[in-house]
């Protein structure tokens, strides 16, 4: 019997947890879509599932400038206690991010993580958007591009421009 009741108060736990992190998150998306960012866009989340988002990252900065690139975030339950996970869908030539779309980016990494830190604010997708503009080659997850972006430039561009027409997504129009 004591062992069912530790089950059920955990479960409890695990449920509350979940229900603040859905109440979080649905303000948090209302933000996001209210402000008209324009570099996050066509976000897409299950009404089943708020703890997984899919959107779009539209870069500015050449070469990334000639697609838009597909994210998914996924919050993990206990939200905003623990950090969100972001993939990359779309493949993308980029030091900073790995063949399956791992991402480094610190501002969610788990020791520098704050409950206070919000994904709708200027910190976790703009955190996002301004590594994919300006690449990071000292923290490198694929360490044969951050040695091209260091060393050639100009050969970099072209290789990342050409991987992005051939695989980025279309561009929104508007």
């Amino acid at each position: 019997i004591a062992a069912v009741s530790r089950l059920t108060f955990s479960l409890g736990v695990v449920s509350r947890s979940k229900m603040a992190a859905s109440r979080r998150l649905h303000k948090e998306l209302d933000e996001i879509r209210k402000s008209g960012m324009k570099n996050f866009r066509n976000i897409q989340v299950d009404d089943s599932n708020i703890l997984t988002w899919q959107g779009l990252i539209v870069p500015d900065n050449p070469p990334y400038d000639k697609g838009a690139f597909r994210i998914e975030i996924i919050f993990p339950a206990e939200y905003p206690f623990k950090p969100p996970k972001i993939t990359f869908k779309t493949k993308i030539y980029h030091p900073n991010i790995d063949e399956k779309g791992q991402v480094c980016l610190p501002v969610i990494s788990a020791e520098n993580w704050k409950p206070a830190t919000k994904t709708d604010q200027d910190i976790v997708i703009q955190s996002l958007i301004a590594l994919v503009n300006d690449p990071q080659p000292e923290h490198p997850l694929r360490a044969d591009l951050a040695e091209e972006y260091s060393k050639d430039r100009k050969k970099f561009f072209k290789n990342a421009e050409e991987f992005t027409k051939k695989h980025g997504e279309k561009r929104p129009v508007d």
